[in-house]
């Protein structure tokens, strides 16, 4: 009998198994692709991200501009601008709105992202300059009644609707960004 020893076998070079696939993007999420759709319901230039009430994280409405912006560029093949809005103070309200202004007039698209209406006087300001608004609720940490009051001040009929997003959701969301 020969004392050759068989070769080791060799371990795979692919590594293909070893790691879970990885989450989808936030924008190439169905979900999140679905909630584009929905804010195509009526022509827009300028929408307004106004959070239903006070609970969420400072950069929630700028997450969500994001995420949908790089949606609706998968979507449209053009850039959709996002104006972070959350700390606009009413010195600063007027040129903010020209800068909107000067995008949405050179035919952009414009996401604003805005802060609790409770927590900024500007916010029914922008809202009410834009085309349209978006009520972004975060469930489990945002009251109804500021909600009923947000609409009721920015005008029900400016709104295309609600989104309601879970903690988990913003959370990958801010993860992957």
């Amino acid at each position: 009998m020969s004392d050759r020893r068989r070769p080791a076998a060799s371990a795979p070079t692919s590594t293909a198994l070893a790691h879970p696939p990885s989450p989808l993007e936030p924008w190439r999420d169905p979900e999140w692709q679905g909630l584009w759709l929905s804010v195509q319901s009526r022509p827009w230039t300028s929408l307004a991200l106004i959070p239903a009430g006070e609970g969420a994280p400072e950069d929630f409405t700028v997450l969500v501009a994001v995420i949908l912006s790089r949606t609706g560029m998968v979507h449209l093949g053009s850039p959709i601008q996002v104006a972070d809005g959350t700390r606009v103070p009413l010195a600063q309200l007027a040129p903010f709105l020209d800068e909107v202004k000067r995008y949405t007039a050179g035919g952009e698209r414009i996401l604003i992202a805005l802060p609790p209406a409770v927590k900024s006087p500007v916010t029914h300001s922008i809202a009410q300059s834009s085309d349209a608004a978006l009520l972004c609720v975060l469930l489990g940490s945002m009251a109804s009644a500021q909600a009923r009051r947000t609409v009721t001040q920015v005008g029900a009929q400016r709104f295309l609707g609600s989104a309601i997003f879970h903690p988990h959701q913003i959370a990958e969301a801010r993860a992957k960004r």
